[in-house]
């Protein structure tokens, strides 16, 4: 039997991109012939389930795998600190004797500690989500333990070419680089006859309007601020856009679009109204700027629903990856809303380029994007 131990920052009910990846995976190797286990640090987190408290250490089960959740004391420039994690990290390394680690980056504190376990040998999976981009800082204090690091990994994983090949360690990855692209639920997209005929219904609250909607946290990277600019561009075109999600930038972003009555805020959205909204609409807008869009699953999940996008080029990130330029969508210079624009009024103004894009989009996303093509890759690199 083998035994598989992974390392992210957090785990549900924590929700972010990579504790997403990091569940997937423990779902895919939930077999009789694996165990496994999970360290991570403890987030402020809940759902029906589970109520995580960040200063707590506990131990939990999620999907059947335990979960080591350190807590922390404090939080310096995204990066947790914990008092406990060494020694949790330790004896898990200790007791559990994992043959393969799946160490998620960036993650340099836990880093820090994995590296100075030389006790036992095992099997090291460096998944390279993103670079350190934003603090300056960190990216020189740990260039160092970087480069450690990837020389100590068997193989560096990345959800895309782009991942690995525009990584500013590119260089240090040599002939280590695996491409393992992020999944989407299915399951979760599967719609009811009563979401089908809602989805209808919020169409048809619009009238002769083409609907583009976009769904994800009101943060700088996001870019709904060029979104709304454009939309401003445009002038009062037969176009309604509809805006899901809400975050730290919701009322300054709501102050910009006053007075554009074609930009309508719809707040949080739960799965079931996620997926009437992605059924309903026509264009799935998807406007990040930068790297911290390491892949983007819910541009992924609007092309299940053969919706085409509209994205930025983002140098590093998988967005261009799964959206790609005059296949599945269009692609537009970076945080240029005059580009955004016309992009939108392209597809706006032909419905058959909109169903050409859409089929080629789902297309795409079922070839490469579903769970048992992630099974697979999986299985191959544990294997």
């Amino acid at each position: 039997m083998s035994k598989v131990l992974q390392i992210p920052n957090y785990q549900y009910p924590h929700i972010g991109g990579i504790e997403q990846v990091s569940r997937d995976i423990a779902r895919v190797l939930n077999t009789e012939e694996i165990e496994q286990k999970i360290i991570c640090f403890n987030e402020d987190a809940q759902d029906e389930e589970y109520i995580c408290r960040r200063r707590e250490t506990t131990h939990d089960m999620v999907d059947g795998v335990e979960v080591i959740r350190c807590g922390c004391f404090a939080k310096v420039a995204s990066q947790s600190l914990s008092l406990t994690y060494f020694g949790e990290l330790r004896r898990v390394m200790d007791d559990f004797k994992p043959d393969i680690v799946v160490f998620h980056y960036p993650n340099p504190f836990a880093a820090f500690l994995l590296m100075r376990y030389k006790k036992r040998d095992f099997k090291l999976l460096l998944y390279w989500h993103l670079d350190i981009t934003k603090q300056k800082l960190l990216r020189k204090i740990f260039h160092k333990q970087n480069l450690a690091l990837i020389k100590r990994a068997d193989y560096i994983l990345g959800a895309t070419p782009k991942h690995l090949n525009e990584s500013k360690y590119s260089s240090y990855f040599g002939t280590k680089k695996k491409i393992l692209p992020y999944m989407i639920n299915e399951e979760n997209l599967q719609l009811s006859p009563d979401e089908i005929k809602n989805a209808e219904q919020l169409h048809e609250k619009y009238p002769g309007k083409v609907l583009c909607f976009f769904i994800g946290r009101h943060v700088p990277y996001k870019g709904l601020k060029y979104l709304i600019e454009a939309s401003k561009i445009l002038g009062n075109k037969n176009i309604q856009f509809l805006i899901g999600g809400s975050g730290e930038l919701t009322d300054e972003l709501k102050r910009q679009a006053s007075g554009d009555e074609k930009i309508e805020f719809v707040g949080r959205l739960n799965d079931s109204e996620k997926r009437i909204y992605l059924y309903a609409c026509d264009i799935f807008c998807f406007p990040s700027v930068t790297r911290n869009e390491a892949f983007g699953l819910a541009l992924a999940e609007a092309m299940y629903f053969g919706k085409p996008a509209i994205t930025f080029t983002i140098p590093g990130s998988g967005v261009n990856y799964v959206n790609l330029n005059e296949v599945t969508g269009i692609e537009c210079p970076n945080s240029d809303a005059k580009a955004y624009a016309k992009a939108i009024r392209m597809l706006v103004d032909n419905p058959q380029m909109r169903e050409k894009y859409g089929k080629n989009g789902r297309s795409r996303v079922i070839e490469y994007f579903l769970f048992d093509r992630f099974k697979r890759n999986v299985q191959e690199l544990i294997n």
